[in-house]
């Protein structure tokens, strides 16, 4: 099956492809033949990260689950997802359509003391009064003397 008619909305539209595969890696794995193309593969990685489903959720249009996240791991750990991303962003550089500007905001949103974990009742007082002892002075609010 060279090519796989688009019949779903999110999938890869021809002009997509056609800019997409030829960043795909070259060569065939050793083994038996996959039932499922690149195209379609990579359709189901698409769905699977845009949908935010499980693996195994994955619609049977797209191949099994199992093909799908083994492309989706290979590719991942041998670096063929940073690579067609990194190419993907050079030719859209080259044709101007990516703003590289940066905007820096120094809004400071202050928060309740209560959201940075501050104690509710305000100032640390203890759970029951200190009695004084023979040998020990009394203390008020935690500093020795001060009563």
């Amino acid at each position: 099956m060279d090519t796989l008619a688009v019949t779903r909305r999110f999938d890869l539209t021809e002009a997509q492809w056609a800019a997409l595969e030829p960043l795909l890696p070259a060569g065939r794995r050793p083994g038996r033949p996959s039932q499922w193309t690149k195209r379609q593969l990579i359709d189901g990685i698409r769905w699977r990260i845009r949908v935010g489903a499980p693996w195994r959720d994955i619609p049977g249009v797209y191949g099994s689950w199992s093909a799908v996240h083994a492309l989706f791991r290979r590719w991942q750990r041998d670096g063929t997802w940073a690579r067609i991303l990194t190419a993907l962003q050079a030719v859209a550089d080259a044709a101007g359509r990516i703003v590289w500007d940066v905007s820096v905001d120094s809004t400071v949103a202050r928060a309740h003391q209560h959201a940075a974990g501050a104690r509710k009742r305000g100032i640390f007082r203890p759970s029951r009064p200190v009695v004084a002892g023979p040998s020990r002075p009394i203390m008020l609010w935690g500093v020795p003397g001060a009563g």
